[in-house]
């Protein structure tokens, strides 16, 4: 085994860091597509097209979330496989991987097209942007299959080690979205649709380069065409491991697409406003984001070679990493957040209420790098029902509740309505400490 790929020996820091950089360069550029989709529009259309956009791209975002925590599932039974010197079964494994999502993968490209307008009717999409908004669910919704193609093969990738091939991909695609948005927005005018259509396309260029350095890179497994079936054990396996992971996940991320529901009764500079603030927190939750990923691959490993003191000393390194630039995200988000805003709008009203929204998210950022770090650990470990089940309590029995109740407090602050968000990360980081303890009491025994 290569030492790109082997987080079992040696040091622990160094190669977490060196494997999570490409990590949060990736998904830097992910967010990029979204991203980028909402400042041409807010550049170069109304803000209309902006409400549609933030909108529509939180369900999409939701559903895509769905599809790659799911994919988790495979990157931590790979990552156990070669911790465990059996890495040639990772043929079988993908191979099983492929089957499964190729039918999740036609249901969803059946279905979201077709539910597009009762999902934009579910997020209260305001009246004058709802067909902007269902047009743009609609032409992603097609192209959802080039999603989780993606999705599954990143975590290939991640599985065995390999951060770099994936921000490779996805950097190239990134460049293809951003003509894609300046050709159809700003020149041909397309509003909200001329992004999705933009999105679609930069993502099945990212697939295409995905399969072809695939092929052509050196894997510690063969994956030969008969592997590619149902095979009850594994597919068994790849759900109990990847299915919480996805409830999860998709449970927590309807929540915001909720408060964001919340949010546009209140008006359009409040949706549109909280739809920048979103897309900016994306930004500032990345770093986090990048731990989660990489202790998932690096604890797999390891719990695969029953190193599991190497896998609690990185969380402990993984937390003290992500805290310092916790720290700079949270006077950026408190402090600037109207420049920060800025970047993806025009409208001073529109800047304002995301930079009042912005200053609870700054919060939350000193608590996430504590809570992404244990869903990554709980991850590697195979204890995804737990995390499964924080998420869902931290989403449905604060965060909904805290907004709602804040978007009825006379005078409406958007500073109220985003205290939700760290006020359930509070209760999160409670219950993985409360977990951890246990479960380190009960490996002692």
């Amino acid at each position: 085994m290569s030492k790109e790929t082997n987080f079992t020996e040696g040091k622990i820091l160094s190669p977490l860091l060196r494997f999570m950089a490409p990590v949060f360069l990736a998904l830097f550029l992910q967010a990029m597509y979204g991203a980028v989709d909402l400042m041409i529009v807010g550049k170069f259309a109304q803000a209309v097209d902006v409400s549609a956009v933030s909108t529509a791209s939180q369900i999409m975002m939701t559903l895509t979330g769905l599809i790659s925590s799911f994919a988790m599932g495979a990157t931590i039974l790979l990552g156990q496989k070669i911790g465990e010197g059996r890495g040639r079964e990772g043929g079988e494994v993908i191979g099983c991987g492929i089957a499964l999502f190729a039918v999740i993968g036609v249901i969803f490209t059946v279905l979201i097209p077709l539910l597009s307008r009762p999902l934009s009717a579910v997020m209260h999409a305001p009246e004058e942007a709802f067909e902007e908004t269902a047009a743009y669910i609609r032409i992603c919704g097609l192209g959802f299959l080039l999603i989780i193609s993606y999705n599954l093969i990143g975590s290939i990738f991640r599985g065995i080690g390999d951060s770099r091939t994936p921000l490779i991909t996805v950097a190239i695609a990134c460049v293809a979205n951003i003509l894609g948005d300046l050709l159809l927005v700003a020149v041909f005018s397309m509003g909200a649709s001329g992004a999705a259509l933009a999105t679609v396309f930069a993502q099945g260029i990212s697939v295409l380069l995905s399969l072809l350095l695939l092929r052509r890179r050196p894997l510690p497994f063969e994956i030969r065409k008969e592997h590619i079936r149902f095979q009850k054990t594994i597919a068994k396996k790849l759900t109990l491991l990847g299915l919480p992971i996805a409830l999860q996940d998709l449970l927590v991320g309807i929540s915001f697409p909720v408060i964001l529901a919340i949010v546009n009764s209140l008006g359009l500079i409040a949706s549109a406003g909280v739809g920048v603030a979103e897309k900016v927190c994306g930004f500032i939750m990345l770093i986090p984001s990048a731990f989660m990923q990489a202790m998932s691959a690096f604890v797999a490993q390891n719990v695969g070679a029953r190193r599991y003191d190497r896998a609690r000393k990185s969380l402990f390194y993984a937390i003290l990493a992500s805290f310092v630039p916790a720290v700079i995200m949270f006077y950026l988000g408190f402090f600037h957040g109207d420049l920060l805003a800025g970047i993806f709008a025009n409208d001073l009203d529109v800047i304002l209420a995301a930079a009042d929204y912005l200053k609870a998210y700054a919060i939350d950022c000193l608590l996430t790098c504590f809570l992404f770090c244990f869903i990554g650990y709980f991850n590697g470990l195979g204890s995804t029902r737990f995390v499964m089940i924080q998420g869902i309590v931290g989403a449905f029995c604060v965060r909904v509740p805290v907004s709602f109740l804040m978007s009825r407090w006379e005078p409406v602050s958007m500073f109220h309505i985003g205290l939700a968000t760290p006020v359930s990360t509070v209760l999160q980081v409670a219950l993985c400490t409360i977990f951890f303890l246990y479960q380190r009491k009960k490996m002692r025994e």
